[in-house]
């Protein structure tokens, strides 16, 4: 049985063909959980199924760059599951750029990293929204953003941009959902650096060894499923809970931006 903090029964795992959305995908599995896991890598995705069965998982290949098709893919997921009751969004690419060598900068790679790791979770949040706004139960969006998003990294400056926006969104988003229909919950992960393949040679051939680089995934299971079992909204990892603590710099970042809400809340109250 899946702990009562985390009260959903099916989860549609987003970016689930290797690394931090295929061990958070187990891990849910293990907890009694079922997934539909998600991807570009068809190949992938029918070896997790067969590893743990139709029965708690089943797979549904696509590729969230593909902005214009998310809505009619959105549409066909719930018809196939209509218990679906959380989605996490995890897939997230990096990618290196130094603008002080602006012949070296490719702005379509850049185009895509930001596409895939912020712009395609603006479409998903969209699609997805009205379905779980119509769930009778618990529902939640569960977005995997970094570390990064808080002190961006010098080599990597898009991918910090694009996770930074991803977390301001988090934020708003939660209050926003507070007024609407429905019972969603806003979560969000966010990780260090951890040993996966995000970081190799293929998509970063300046980084050495990149595999190694980070904490290890089990330990990132760990203390992410830690906060998701306890109901927490926000679940720094590792290095990420520096700037959580109680005079930590994103909670006083925090404190101010619901100071702001609330005084924005009541002007706009008056003059309505």
């Amino acid at each position: 049985m899946s702990s009562s903090g985390f009260p959903y029964k099916k989860v549609v795992v987003i970016g689930a063909t290797s690394g931090l959305g295929e061990a958070l995908a187990t891990k849910l599995i293990e907890e009694g959980i079922s997934v539909v896991v998600t991807g570009r890598r068809k190949e992938k995705l029918d070896e997790f199924v067969k590893k743990h069965g139709e029965n708690k998982a089943s797979a549904s290949v696509f590729d969230i760059t593909k902005l214009d098709k998310i809505a009619a893919w959105a549409d066909e997921l719930f018809k196939s599951h209509p218990d679906i009751d959380s989605i996490m969004l995890n897939s997230g690419i990096q990618r290196g750029f130094d603008f002080s060598k602006p012949e070296t900068v490719d702005l379509s790679v850049a185009e895509e990293e930001f596409n895939t790791n912020y712009v395609s979770y603006l479409y998903l949040t969209k699609a997805f929204t009205p379905y779980l706004q119509k769930q009778s139960g618990p529902t939640s969006l569960i977005y995997t953003t970094s570390g990064l998003a808080l002190v961006p990294m010098l080599r990597c400056p898009n991918y910090c941009a694009g996770k930074a926006a991803l977390h301001h969104f988090t934020l708003t988003l939660r209050e926003q959902l507070k007024n609407g229909p429905g019972n969603i919950k806003v979560i969000e992960i966010l990780p260090p650096a951890v040993q996966t393949e995000l970081h190799d040679a293929k998509h970063q051939p300046d980084i050495k060894n990149g595999g190694q680089i980070g904490i290890p995934l089990e330990q990132f299971v760990e203390e992410a499923w830690a906060g998701l079992s306890k109901g927490d909204e926000q679940i720094p990892v590792g290095s990420s809970k520096a700037g959580y603590k109680p005079d930590g710099f994103e909670t006083k970042r925090q404190e101010a931006f619901q100071g702001m809400t609330k005084q924005i809340a009541e002007m706009m109250s008056k003059h309505s």
